[in-house]
C-alpha cells in the first residue's frame, strides 16, 4: 500500500470512531472546554521537494515528507517550538480545515487550492493555551513553494523526510521537570530542531496508528528545549 492509502485510511478510521489521538502526558489534564478556544493544525503529507532523506533506513516510501514550521523565539506563546503550520478558527472561516489552511496559507505562503484534505483527526486538548485543537489531515497533490511569510511569527518553514522522523537514531525521550514532576514526551530530532511536546505526540501516535513506527530507544533522554 503507498503512503497516500495509508492516510486515506487513518482518515476514514478517524471519520468512523476508530482512532483516537492522545496528547502527550504533559496535556492529559482536565480543562473547560467550554472556555476554550478552537484550532487547527495541519498534517500535510507530500512528495518530497528534492531534498534528499538524511536517514538510509528504508522505513517508509523515500518520496515521502512533512511540512513544518519553527515559531519565532520572541512569540508569547511557545517561543522556538517546531510545530504544524495552524492557529485558531475564525468566526469567519467556513469550517476547520477551512482554518488549518487558511493559517498555514498566513504562515508557510502555501497555494491551498494545491492540498487534498483527507479528514480530520478527533480533537485534542491543549490546556496549556486553553486550546481544542483538531489535526487536519492533508495531501499536497500540488505543490506550491514554501517559506517564512512574517519573520515576527516563524523562524523557518520546512519540509522534513518522514524516513528521517521515523528512523530509531533519531527519536528520543524529551524531559520537563515542573512542580517536582518529570513529565516525558517522544521526540524527534531533525533538520537541526527538536519537535517535541504536543507536536511531537500527535505526531508520534499517528505514525503507530499507520503503522509506520519501529521500536525505537524511549530510554533515550534529552531535556526538552525550552
Amino acid at each position: 500500500m503507498s503512503a497516500y492509502t495509508d492516510l486515506q485510511g487513518l482518515a476514514e478510521r478517524a471519520r468512523t470512531g476508530g482512532f483516537m489521538v492522545r496528547p502527550p502526558d504533559r496535556w492529559n489534564v482536565p480543562m473547560d472546554e467550554n472556555t476554550a478556544r478552537p484550532a487547527a493544525v495541519l498534517l500535510l503529507f507530500g512528495a518530497l521537494d528534492g531534498e534528499p532523506a538524511t536517514s538510509a533506513m528504508p522505513l517508509v516510501s523515500a518520496d515521502l515528507d512533512l511540512l513544518l514550521v519553527e515559531r519565532a523565539a520572541t512569540l508569547t506563546d511557545h517561543p522556538g517550538q517546531v510545530a504544524f503550520p495552524g492557529g485558531g478558527v475564525d468566526a469567519d472561516d467556513d469550517s476547520v480545515p477551512a482554518a488549518a489552511l487558511r493559517e498555514a496559507r498566513e504562515e508557510t505562503g502555501l497555494d491551498p487550492a494545491g492540498v487534498e484534505i483527507l479528514g480530520v483527526l478527533p480533537d485534542v486538548p491543549l490546556p496549556v493555551s486553553n486550546f481544542i485543537v483538531t489535526p487536519v489531515l492533508g495531501w499536497w497533490a500540488s505543490q506550491t513553494p514554501v517559506d517564512v511569510v512574517d519573520y515576527g511569527e516563524s523562524a523557518q518553514v520546512f519540509r522534513v523526510p518522514v524516513r528521517d522522523l521515523l528512523d530509531p537514531g533519531n527519536r528520543v525521550t524529551a524531559t520537563l521537570a515542573r512542580g517536582g514532576v518529570t513529565y516525558r514526551s517522544p521526540a524527534f530530532q531533525v533538520n537541526g530542531v527538536v519537535v517535541w511536546g504536543f507536536t511531537a505526540g500527535i505526531l508520534s501516535h499517528v505514525f503507530d496508528e499507520l503503522g509506520w513506527s519501529v521500536p525505537w530507544d524511549e530510554t533515550r533522554e534529552i531535556p526538552a528545549p525550552i
